[in-house]
């Protein structure tokens, strides 16, 4: 079994405009609502590849309904963790000549809380893999997931680290299955701006150093690298179409690495379908579908 835990699920509020500016009243042409958070959006991804997977995590309020609700899906098994006080966030995402950003900090997560869901996770059993991404309250401390990690070490299991800045490289020690940082998280690791493939590479045999086993640099515009523990190197591009949305880019990738990796046991096929399922997300509205995966996986290789 596939966990997926989001301690900050959120509702994505998508307006679309022709133009943005600030300080006046501005129209926007459309506007889209998702339900999510990233490890919500790995097993919404998971579910389209046809894997089963459980989805944990805390809601809150009449947002934390809203996503609970939306996410029902006969391959995902929600199992959250309803907060006594507060709402899940609405995060805005604003599309008009550029994109911008803002985030909602989410709810107030107390420590029982928190122990519940670690209890939880005591199910997990040898052989599963568990999936910690995106970011967490502020009420919470950067040491979470590896908080949450010392709870399952003696099982050997497969462990996924999707976060930025402390909470990602807190959690190298564990020795993690897969880490999938971007550049612009690699520049708040290292503090240094990833200009070049080389530099990509650098930077991502220097995590696995300090102790990831696999790990998958997302490139934007220049598709994606992945050093396996193996110490082997594999390059990815881009497929050409249409880019509509790049929320939720990075989530598709390891839902499809995970996928790729279960079904085949090679690290170029699980590259493969994680940079396809990435593509399908960017070329639709919402999240890769089962359709545009299918369509998309014969027109590409590594």
């Amino acid at each position: 079994m596939i966990y997926t835990v989001t301690l900050n699920p959120s509702i994505d509020y998508v307006v679309r405009l022709d133009n943005f500016t600030s300080g006046i009243t501005n129209r926007t042409t459309s506007e889209e609502y998702y339900f999510g958070g990233k490890g919500i959006n790995v097993s919404y991804v998971l579910a389209q590849l046809d894997i089963d997977s459980t989805a944990l995590g805390f809601v809150a309020g009449f947002t934390g309904d809203a996503i609970e609700n939306d996410i029902k899906h006969e391959r995902i098994t929600t199992d959250f963790i309803r907060l006594s006080q507060g709402n899940s966030r609405i995060n805005i995402k604003i599309k008009a000549e550029s994109e911008t950003e803002i985030n909602g900090q989410g709810p107030e997560i107390s420590n029982s809380e928190l122990e519940a869901l670690i209890k939880k996770l005591e199910r997990i059993k040898d052989g599963d893999t568990l999936v910690l991404a995106g970011s967490i309250p502020n009420t919470l401390s950067d040491d979470v997931y590896e908080r949450i990690i010392e709870n399952v070490k003696s099982k050997e299991i497969k462990i996924v680290v999707d976060a930025a800045n402390d909470l990602l490289v807190k959690s190298l020690k564990h020795k993690p299955f897969l880490i999938k940082p971007n550049r612009q998280e690699l520049y708040e690791i290292f503090g240094v701006e990833v200009k070049s493939q080389e530099d990509a590479e650098r930077f991502a045999r220097e995590l696995q150093k300090m102790g990831a086993k696999n790990v998958l640099v997302s490139l934007d515009n220049d598709g994606a690298m992945l050093i396996d523990e193996n110490g082997e190197k594999y390059n990815a591009g881009v497929l050409e179409g249409q880019v509509l949305n790049t929320v939720g880019s990075g989530d598709s990738m390891v839902a499809g690495f995970i996928a790729g990796y279960e079904k085949k046991k090679s690290y170029s096929y699980a590259l493969k379908l994680g940079t396809v399922c990435a593509n399908a997300t960017a070329f639709l509205p919402g999240l890769a579908t089962k359709e545009k995966i299918n369509e998309l996986l014969n027109k590409f290789d590594i």
